[in-house]
């Protein structure tokens, strides 16, 4: 059962068309890779443009949730924590679009062996969102399940990131790697990381939200 209503429930409404819309954004960031690593570099990059896009559309969404904020919905004490998962959400969609602009800008070289290593990694990273998108989506309707979800996300986010490290490991022992190639997909790799850090962060903030709500 919700816990709001009147204006707090158009908040939530748009707070879940920012989530799904960060959810989109992540998505087409998957496909990128999958085309990018498979060798068709001019797709690709079409497809950072989509990513682009959904991250506009994503920002939009975060300003709108932000000024029907300021304009009342929710006590003042509570804004704030509201204005603030709202940005470390859309952290999340902002780290998708750097690691895009990188790998496409710079191109490097794609290491087959590492392939599927990479893409794991990029499953690993959205699956931590999936998780924070959830119990976002929970602060609304049991703060306990909310909480449940938040502490997956942090677990999560350390399979991501032990599988970064791993990454980066075999990244910087290879032969067959150029010195370049090292350098952009050490930054790559670190910013897809980052996705599920971002995730993680916010996880921070619905935990401490739903402990206030509980008491």
């Amino acid at each position: 059962m919700a816990i709001f209503g009147g204006k707090e429930s158009n908040v939530f409404e748009t707070i879940n068309k920012h989530l799904e819309m960060v959810k989109l954004t992540l998505e087409k960031f998957k496909e990128m890779m999958e085309v990018y690593l498979e060798g068709d570099f001019e797709k690709a990059e079409g497809l950072m443009r989509e990513v682009e896009q959904y991250e506009r559309e994503a920002d939009h969404l975060r300003r709108e949730i932000e000024t029907m904020l300021y304009q009342g919905a929710f006590l003042p004490a509570n804004r704030g924590d509201y204005v603030r998962l709202s940005e470390l959400i859309d952290n999340t969609a902002d780290a998708a679009e750097s690691a895009a602009h990188v790998l496409i800008l710079a191109k490097p070289r794609v290491p087959k062996e590492l392939k599927e290593e990479i893409m794991q990694l990029v499953n690993e990273s959205l699956k931590t969102y999936e998780l924070v998108k959830k119990a976002t989506e929970l602060l609304n309707e049991d703060v306990n399940e909310a909480l449940e979800y938040a502490k997956r996300t942090e677990e999560q986010e350390e399979e991501a990131d032990k599988l970064e490290y791993d990454i980066l490991k075999k990244i910087f022992e290879s032969e067959k790697v150029t010195t370049y190639a090292k350098l952009i997909w050490n930054q790559v790799i670190t910013k897809i990381g980052d996705i599920a850090d971002r995730a993680e962060d916010a996880s921070d903030q619905v935990m401490l939200m739903a402990i206030k709500r509980r008491g």
